[in-house]
């Protein structure tokens, strides 16, 4: 099973070019999301797991934890280093950090 983190964690991590998949639907990415996160929806992720890192963390984010934690898992699963982010994009919202709203990252 994957562990969670805090999104202060996330931000020091981030700090240290952390690798970060979103996997909320396109409309939530749309609406604003982590800079420098990578967007997978969550039924994609199976699919795109190919174009996932092997040699680094990923720091899986969604809404508020729950999505993100069933990707952590399922890629903890299949030899992935991943976490999920506890509180998701909305608590990073609510923690008042950057916000990006750039479709392409």
């Amino acid at each position: 099973m994957a562990h969670e983190i805090t999104v202060s964690d996330l931000a020091l991590e981030i700090s240290d070019n952390a690798w970060v998949l979103d996997v909320r639907e396109i409309d939530e990415w749309n609406n604003g999301h982590v800079p420098t996160a990578h967007h997978i929806p969550l039924n994609s992720v199976p699919d795109q797991i190919d174009a996932l890192p092997r040699d680094e963390r990923i720091f899986v984010i969604c809404a508020s934890g729950g999505r993100s934690m069933t990707a952590a898992d399922f890629l903890v699963g299949h030899g992935f280093d991943a976490v999920s982010v506890g509180g998701g994009t909305n608590g990073w919202v609510a923690s008042g950090r950057e916000v990006s709203f750039d479709p392409s990252n």
